[in-house]
């Protein structure tokens, strides 16, 4: 199951290659130590972008349509029905066509800001037979501009960005009225020493080698880390005007808010 088997939730294959890109990275990472800089998606070694992707799938694919999804409110029924939904950050497009074959009467548009990633879940997309319902196209997602989604998800990118509390406002925007905000975030306490766990060393080490760095390189700059917790994450979130934030579900690896 951990080496073997792509769906089972514990494999790990992309947890050795996302420590392995890690690991080429370390030079850029150090010089953004010593200078206060950040380290561009994409630039940080090799095929990040891949080995992230293949570290989160087992967890897209046991939880997204099983358990995330229907802990929303009122959401589920509208995507049975047929429903727009924005996948802002989708990388190589797992999340966003796991979504589309789970409800075929929806349609989906993956946004992210990385050409290379784009272009990945592009191929995937077209080995699935959904280009009729699913598209994916390069944008940041402050810049989206379409609007009237009924559902706009977030998987393991909000602390990320530059500007998480900007993006708030912008995923805002793009909602259709009675729409939900589904983020989900790695799982972590409100303090380091809630954090001090298993997960959470391995969180702590992928945000200081990849997720600070990566949102130091873009505007603001807030560097949220993969360890941000839940009240943070909240205020975060409300800056943007959002009026209820609520903890919908989690597991072992992650916390699934849903921003209203």
């Amino acid at each position: 199951m951990v080496f073997t088997v792509r769906d089972s939730p514990v494999y790990l294959a992309g947890a050795f290659e996302l420590a392995a890109a890690m690991i080429e990275a370390e030079p850029k990472v150090e010089e953004c130590f010593r200078h206060g800089t950040g380290v561009r998606w994409g630039d940080h070694a090799g095929c990040l972008f891949c080995a992230t992707g293949a570290f989160f799938r087992p967890g897209y694919v046991n939880n997204i349509v099983q358990n995330w999804i229907p802990a929303l409110d009122g959401i589920e029924a509208r995507l049975r029905g047929g429903a727009r939904v924005a996948d802002v950050g989708c990388g190589v497009g797992f999340s966003t066509l796991l979504m589309a074959e789970a409800y075929p009467q929806s349609h989906f548009t993956g946004y992210d800001f990385h050409a290379p990633s784009i272009e990945e879940a592009r191929r995937h997309c077209d080995g699935h037979g959904l280009a009729d319902r699913v598209r994916f196209e390069v944008a940041p997602a402050k810049e989206i501009a379409e609007t009237g989604f009924d559902l706009v998800t977030m998987y393991d990118c909000l602390h990320d960005m530059g500007d998480p509390r900007g993006c708030a406002a912008h995923m805002r925007r793009i909602l259709a009225e009675g729409g939900s905000w589904m983020i989900v975030e790695p799982i972590a306490g409100d303090t380091p020493a809630q954090n001090m766990n298993p997960v959470g060393r391995l969180y702590y080490n992928a945000s200081t080698m990849i997720c600070v760095p990566t949102s130091l390189d873009q505007e603001v700059g807030e560097g949220l880390g993969a360890q941000a917790g839940e009240a943070r994450l909240a205020a975060v979130i409300r800056d943007g005007g959002f009026a209820s934030v609520r903890r919908a579900t989690e597991g072992p690896f992650n916390m699934v808010l849903e921003a209203r």
